[in-house]
């Protein structure tokens, strides 16, 4: 067989191998998903949203008193952490660029991107839960913070180095100082790519459960007392499957649905401001 024919061959073993990891992928994303959604739609209804946890023999109620904790504590620690996290990412790129502070930073938030939510989520409650004798929706909201910030830094910090730095340059030779080159160049011409970053760092933590078991522990009713136990759908949905009732199970699995809905519409407005970039 000749050197041709050979690699040929192997190209073809190769291109069968990812076909068939790729299918295999596939197959158990689309099962999970067809599973969610089959089971998700059996209590997705006007209650899901507009009545809280009840007994068993009362119908089991919705998720309001979830949805709404998780909806606080995402958009307080959205709120907090994206401006932070832009301004670490600006400073590393541009103000700090090439000292030591700044490769520090961006060397902690590569790290911090791959730590596993929960060790973050034990680090608060050693920090804040312990300290402050109790969980609360503050400290559920300063891991997500944790959780966002990294994101959002390198994501701003690598869209600004990809500007030309021809743009800055022509700014600065037409007499702008350098915050406004920065605000009026460097970010607009970054902005597509670092709004992704924020879409997707938002995606991340309206997800995570692990955190949160550790912080904001969870609640049965409806409040919106950060400084408390608070609930979340994630943890609900954690709880709910360890009930012995059916309905509850049920309700778990509309909550899954619900969470993957959001999840998905997340990434794909991430993805298309991504293309129109």
């Amino acid at each position: 067989m000749s050197s041709l024919h050979l690699r040929k061959l192997k190209s073809f073993i190769f291109l069968i191998f990812c076909l068939v990891s790729a299918s295999i992928a596939l197959f158990f994303l689309l099962f999970i998903l067809y599973e969610v959604i089959k089971n998700g739609l059996q209590a997705f209804n006007i209650a899901l949203f507009s009545e809280d946890f009840k007994p068993a023999f009362l119908g089991g109620g919705g998720l309001r008193h979830a949805l709404v904790g998780q909806f606080l504590m995402t958009i307080v620690a959205s709120i907090i952490g994206i401006p932070l996290g832009i301004a670490g990412g600006i400073y590393v790129a541009e103000y700090g660029k090439g000292t030591r502070t700044a490769k520090l930073l961006s060397n902690i938030s590569d790290m911090a991107i791959s730590v596993p939510s929960i060790i973050v989520g034990t680090f608060i409650f050693g920090l804040i839960v312990m300290p402050f004798h109790g969980f609360s929706g503050w400290a559920g909201t300063i891991s997500l913070i944790i959780l966002l910030l990294p994101i959002i830094i390198r994501s701003t910090e690598e869209n600004i180095n990809q500007v030309s730095p021809l743009l800055r340059e022509t700014a600065y030779a037409l007499g702008a100082p350098r915050y406004l080159v920065i605000k009026d160049v460097v970010l607009k011409s970054a902005k597509q790519g670092i709004i992704t970053g924020v879409i997707l760092a938002i995606s991340r933590i309206a997800g995570e459960t692990a955190p949160l078991l550790f912080t904001s522990a969870n609640f049965s009713q409806l409040t919106f007392d950060m400084s408390n136990v608070i609930p979340s759908l994630t943890i609900t949905i954690y709880d709910y499957t360890n009930l012995p009732d059916q309905v509850y199970l049920n309700l778990a699995w509309s909550g899954s649905l619900l969470v993957t809905i959001v999840i998905l519409f997340i990434n794909i407005l991430a993805r298309y401001i991504f293309t129109k970039k």
